[in-house]
């Protein structure tokens, strides 16, 4: 089972699946590091990792094409249980809340979590239609320095308190009629798409601009 497509719900059902969204630009070792947290303490049977055709909040600028993010992904996830996906181009989808129904759609038997890290918690109120993410879907959120103190003072903390699942209850999380949530104080990795673009362009520019792989 290493492709995801739109009429595969059969093949999903009853799976429980986490999906951990975003640019992948590129993929690096704490987008693995999130993912294998994911599946031990979510009791999940796979992450999906749906690789955005092109983030809204971001420029196109410095963006590398889908098939180089993807291939970038299959090569950092190196897990039979994560699965690198550009199921979002066949869904036709933008934003995360559409992305979300159509899965839900699509695979009305798997029991989705979306995985996101503490940064993402307080930005989250920017997204498009971003509380029919929370209503629709569990939502597990990840610590990741430095934000996440903020985040759990941020405008959607606070609107879904009352829904916040406890660490030791996060196994059942897939199951639970949302919105529910869980905040996980977990071990942080420090790696940084931001930062390894940067110092991929140092190095380039060191190089005599010539790409550096």
């Amino acid at each position: 089972m290493t492709r995801v497509t739109l009429y595969g719900g059969r093949t999903w059902a009853g799976r429980r699946v986490g999906l951990l969204g975003g640019s992948f630009n590129p993929a690096h070792e704490g987008h693995r590091h999130i993912s294998l947290l994911a599946l031990k303490l979510l009791d999940l049977d796979y992450v999906w990792w749906l690789v955005s055709p092109q983030n809204p909040l971001k420029s196109t600028r410095g963006m590398a094409s889908l098939e180089e993010r993807l291939a970038g992904g299959r090569l950092v996830a190196r897990h039979p249980r994560i699965i690198v996906t550009d199921v979002e181009c066949a869904l036709e989808t933008r934003f995360t809340a559409e992305t979300l129904a159509g899965l839900h759609r699509y695979f009305p038997r798997t029991r989705f979590v979306w995985l996101m890290g503490a940064d993402n918690l307080t930005q989250i109120p920017r997204w498009q239609n971003w509380t029919r993410i929370f209503n629709g879907t569990p939502v597990a959120v990840f610590s990741r320095p430095p934000y996440s103190l903020s985040a759990l003072h941020g405008q959607a903390a606070q609107r879904y308190r009352c829904r916040r699942v406890g660490q030791a209850r996060a196994r059942g999380l897939a199951e639970m009629q949302p919105p529910a949530w869980v905040f996980f104080q977990n071990p942080l990795h420090p790696a940084s798409a931001t930062e390894i673009r940067k110092r991929r362009a140092q190095a380039a520019a060191a190089s005599g601009g010539q790409p550096v792989q």
